[in-house]
This record gives C-alpha cells, sequence and structure tokens, in this order.
C-alpha cells in the first residue's frame, strides 16, 4: 500500500465520503467487468457493485491493510455478484444473452470480420457455454470466470469465494468439466 492510498484509507474511515469515492475510482470499471461476467447481465452487475460499494463503505474500519485495497474491494464485489446470481436463481429468470459486462469493449478483436458460417458457428457455441454456465452453481460460474476470464491466480480466487486453494481448484475443474462435457454434445443437456 502506498503512502497515498494508507492517507486516502484513514480519511474514509474517519467517514470521508469524498476519500472513499476517490479509493474506489480506481478500482470501478474492474469491479463492474467481474460483476457483469458473474451475472451474466449488466443490471444485476450494476445492483452486485452498488451493494459492495455500500457494503465496503460499512466495513471500511474492518479493512486491516493485509491485502490491497483493490484486492479487499474485488472480494467483496465477487461475494455481491455472487448474492445477485443466487437472487435470480430463487426468481427463475431465464439467463441473459452473452455479454462481456462493457458494451464499449469489443468481444472479438479478429483483424478480418468472420464470415457468415463461423459467425453461427461461434453463435451456436457461444449459446452452448451460457446455457451451461446458468446451470452450473454459483461458486462454479464464479470460479470458471475469476480464471478462465478475468486471469485471476489460484490464490486470489480462494480468497475472492472465501474457499481453499483445494475446493477452488475443484470448483474450476467441474465447471471446465461441464462445459467441455455441453460442447461435446451441443444441443444435449450435460
Amino acid at each position: 500500500m502506498t503512502d497515498d492510498e494508507a492517507h486516502w484509507i484513514a480519511r474514509a474511515k474517519r467517514g470521508d465520503a469524498t476519500a472513499f469515492r476517490r479509493l474506489v475510482d480506481a478500482n470501478a470499471a474492474t469491479m463492474f467487468r467481474v460483476c457483469a461476467r458473474i451475472t451474466g447481465d449488466r443490471a444485476l452487475a450494476e445492483d452486485a457493485v452498488q451493494e459492495a460499494l455500500i457494503n465496503a463503505f460499512r466495513h471500511l474500519v474492518d479493512f486491516d491493510g493485509r491485502s490491497a485495497f483493490s484486492t479487499w474491494l474485488y472480494r467483496i464485489a465477487v461475494n455481491a455478484a455472487l448474492v445477485q446470481v443466487r437472487k435470480r436463481r430463487h426468481r427463475e429468470v431465464p439467463w441473459p444473452e452473452h455479454t462481456n459486462g462493457d458494451e464499449s469493449e469489443p468481444i472479438e478483436t479478429a483483424d478480418e470480420a468472420p464470415n457468415p458460417e463461423r459467425q453461427a458457428v461461434s453463435a451456436d457455441i457461444r449459446r452452448e457455454v451460457e446455457a451451461e454456465l446458468s446451470r452450473m452453481t454459483p461458486i462454479e460460474r464464479a470460479a470458471f470466470v475469476l480464471r478462465h476470464q478475468e486471469g485471476r491466480s489460484l490464490e486470489e480466487i480462494s480468497a475472492a469465494l472465501s474457499l481453499n486453494i483445494s475446493a477452488a481448484k475443484q470448483a474450476i475443474f467441474r465447471a471446465v468439466r461441464k462445459l467441455r462435457a455441453a460442447l461435446e454434445a451441443p444441443g444435449e443437456p450435460a
């Protein structure tokens, strides 16, 4: 933690909302991106980020500096996204179409536009992946997103999900196994 960050944390702990805002501004985009990937829905991601920021502000006095402030916020955001996924499952809302969490960020970065056949195959695969992700447990989905879409280490995943490293590995393994099974037999339930 830098001296500047420590200064802003100390001010925020005393209730300075401007100091807290300064701390979270640098992390808001990352928080939204991971929430969008975990929830699969822009509105739910916005709700998760808002809830995460409220929780972070309320529990700022508990931040002890053992981890980076950004890591602490990230963990709160992941947990808030998982809560949103669990709420959605209870309401039985269908899983939304694919979102990359930021509509201004292109999903494909190929130099050439894919031909119509490739686009159709890609759309089918994307639908299968999204359908299978929606059937996973919230922990499996989050573990997969954190590892394979966010590129987080096992240590970061285990901390964010409050799991030991072995349980985090198992969640990732189960998610990958389910995706492979779904992609090997398109159109059939895994």
